[in-house]
């Protein structure tokens, strides 16, 4: 297959018989919307549980007596102190100090590690990291012979049981276990990017059809697409790579500064850590709800009271949840805005009002739910 053609998950035959519209995402053929569309797979999301077909997204394994202090000084939020059992959300900086890519690292064992990344982003990834391995420590790229299933919703853990899984037994967040769904061997971990009670579930690419189809067999649960997907984290503030997260801005840019520790170890180096020292913050990542339903897209610009431009839209959407369309913006740091400050926003010919606001839009995701 040439690199200019568009790639299938191994559930592109699942979502043509579900009647998807699908569309090129990151050089991959992915469904966006089924037949209910964005609104109610959203509303059901929030409610109930969906299925999302993530497989598109890649998988590394590294592991070697050296694995764990390579990847700390690789990664920008630490590694050294990250135990067996838990993922950990992370970046990989050029030299820079910008962002080639938003991860989660997993510890499967004191010298095995396991990183899932962006699927635009897999190829230079690679290619970062190897870059930076000692010989020692072992780089095997298993994107293509893993899947990945999203269900999220505050039913999740109720499907999980339900597929013979004892809630006692399902991971906290943002750790991860090991299970048997359907009799396929999981890596089973309780993230995601809803904003709700929410599982990832990674397993052999050839068994997908099978694990899809067996949990959509139960009551309550739905397919949904990447449209939803979109609405859902820009209504809980969670970054986009490609949008809030490019090599345009540095991790301290968009906020993740107490993520990264810089004065709790300050002799821990990484990539890139000598240019976010050395640099000053020059953008701030912040929230704007506008009024009413109608949205600017990204690339707009961000006016002040004076119509002097003072930014830049990365996400814009209506926000089903809220009633009213949302927007993330990068601004320079150095202006002063408080919550509740109007700002307009670029739409063509004409401007929209919005004001400021904090995180997450929306406040009511079961995504810490106690089980």
């Amino acid at each position: 297959m040439s690199d200019l053609e568009i790639k299938n998950t191994p559930l592109a035959e699942c979502h043509k018989l579900a009647g998807a519209k699908m569309v090129d995402f990151s050089g991959w053929n992915m469904p966006v919307q089924y037949s209910d569309g964005i609104l109610a797979e959203h509303k059901h999301t929030r409610e109930k549980v969906g299925l999302f077909d993530i497989c598109h997204m890649g998988e590394f394994r590294i592991s070697g007596k050296a694995a764990l202090e390579a990847l700390d000084t690789i990664f920008a939020r630490p590694v050294f102190n990250q135990r067996v059992g838990l993922c950990r959300y992370n970046f990989l900086l050029n030299k820079a100090g910008k962002v080639m890519d938003d991860l989660i690292v997993y510890r499967l064992a004191e010298e095995d590690f396991f990183i899932v990344v962006n699927a635009g982003t897999r190829a230079a990834d690679s290619e970062m990291i190897q870059s930076q391995l000692p010989e020692d420590v072992v780089f095997e790229d298993v994107s293509d012979l893993t899947a990945k299933l999203d269900l999220q919703g505050p039913l999740a853990a109720d499907i999980l049981a339900k597929a013979g899984l004892k809630i006692a037994d399902l991971p906290n967040y943002f750790n991860w276990t090991e299970a048997v769904i359907n009799d396929i061997p999981v890596l089973l971990s309780r993230t995601g990017y809803t904003g709700e009670l929410g599982f990832e579930l990674y397993f052999d690419a050839d068994k997908a059809a099978d694990m899809w189809n067996y949990l959509l067999s139960f009551d309550g649960i739905k397919p949904i697409g990447l449209g939803a997907r979109d609405t859902l984290r820009l209504e809980c503030g969670y970054a986009l790579y490609g949008h809030e997260l490019t090599e345009d801005y540095t991790p301290l840019d968009a906020g993740y500064a107490p993520m990264l520790k810089l004065d709790d170890f300050p002799e821990r180096e990484f990539t890139g850590k000598a240019a976010l020292k050395a640099l000053p913050v020059e953008n701030k990542l912040i929230a704007i709800t506008l009024e009413g339903r109608r949205a600017a897209r990204a690339g707009a610009d961000v006016l002040d009271a004076s119509g002097t431009k003072i930014g830049i839209v990365t996400s814009g959407a209506f926000a089903p949840s809220l009633g009213a369309a949302i927007a993330m913006a990068y601004i320079e740091s150095g202006k002063s805005l408080d919550i509740g400050d109007e700002v307009q926003l670029s739409a063509g010919r004409s401007t929209i009002t919005g004001k400021i606001s904090d995180l997450p839009f929306y406040k009511e995701g079961t995504v810490r739910k106690k089980l």
